[in-house]
């Protein structure tokens, strides 16, 4: 595994804290009804996120997840402005405004969604490794999902045939304890997610997802199986989301106590912890980290602020090709 450096730790700190900061500023503007439809934060997350970057090749690996999706691009090399803009519907967004909050892509940077439809980024990203399977890229396809979504059945196809064609997948469920209210006891009789791998023999386990040290060394050790052509890996991150399932949840199913227990292992503030540690950056560093990240969500809201929205043409030219449909109208 890549060494976890100073400067990865300092890159880790100010990336997570960015996405954390990026998404407070989303569920501000949210109220403010900048951002419509549905909003879902990943506010405690972000380790897992920062972990897997550090492991992968991100010249041809690639990454696919549900619909809390915001800092995922962005972490993979996404213009954060786009992204913003994408959840205020504006032309300059990552899909010209047409995707919203749940349905970020970037096909450049090997970002394939957001998906709405709970667990059907699971077998999309198995075709997604076959197709670099049988071109030979050397690219491996991280595939996540939530608790909820590993109720799924096509999980169990994805995971047959993923095994069966030793396809270069990781699968990573987000465990963050609820699908959207319903506490995981309540879903299943078994609480160990990743025990759904041993029913197809592939390699599998739990995680402590609030640390991005031990997120690295799991997705490493699985990126480097899927690499060199041994097939899939399932993995459990055991993390937990500070935020309701979108904006319009109440959060009756747990209360404030537990919340505030999770945050004793932020994920921000045990790389913090560890930099002032070890005296990789002094007090002043930091607080020019914050000014740099604060600057950056203010600079991403103006973008997006200032961006127009598209012209009424686009629902029209993003969706039919004239040539085959001349029945629709040129123009409105």
């Amino acid at each position: 595994m890549k060494e976890v450096t100073k400067e990865v730790l300092l890159k880790w700190y100010e990336e997570m804290l960015f996405w954390r900061k990026f998404e407070d500023k989303l569920a501000a503007v949210y109220i403010q009804q900048k951002v419509r439809g549905f909003l879902h934060l990943y506010n405690g997350q972000e380790a897992v996120l920062a972990g897997a970057i550090h492991a992968m090749d991100l010249s041809k690996d690639k990454m696919i997840t549900a619909y809390r999706n915001h800092v995922q691009p962005i972490a993979m090399g996404v213009d954060p402005r786009k992204v913003m803009a994408e959840l205020y519907g504006k032309v300059t967004g990552t899909s010209k405004g047409m995707g919203g909050s749940m349905h970020i892509f970037s096909k450049e940077h090997g970002f394939y969604g957001g998906h709405g439809i709970v667990g059907a980024q699971i077998p999309v990203g198995a075709g997604i490794a076959f197709a670099d399977k049988y071109f030979e890229t050397g690219g491996v396809t991280l595939t996540y999902f939530g608790d909820g979504a590993a109720r799924q059945g096509s999980l169990h196809e994805a995971f047959n045939m993923a095994m069966n064609w030793k396809l270069p997948v990781v699968f990573i469920v987000e465990n963050n304890g609820y699908a959207m209210g319903t506490s995981v006891e309540r879903t299943a009789n078994h609480t160990d997610i990743w025990k759904l791998g041993l029913g197809y023999e592939m390699p599998c386990g739990p995680v402590d997802g609030m640390n991005p040290i031990k997120v690295a060394e799991a997705m490493h050790e699985a990126i480097d199986r899927a690499r060199r052509g041994d097939g899939p890996t399932f993995l459990e991150m055991k993390t937990y989301r500070y935020r309701g399932h979108s904006m319009s949840d109440a959060q009756l199913y747990r209360t404030k106590e537990e919340v505030e227990e999770y945050k004793k292992i932020d994920p921000i503030t045990q790389v913090l912890d560890l930099i002032k540690e070890n005296k990789y950056a002094t007090d002043a560093e930091i607080e020019t980290i914050d000014q740099r990240v604060a600057d950056l969500v203010t600079e991403c809201e103006k973008f997006a602020d200032e961006s127009p929205f598209p012209d009424p043409q686009q629902l029209y030219d993003v969706v039919y090709e004239q040539e085959n449909y001349p029945f629709i109208p040129h123009k409105l």
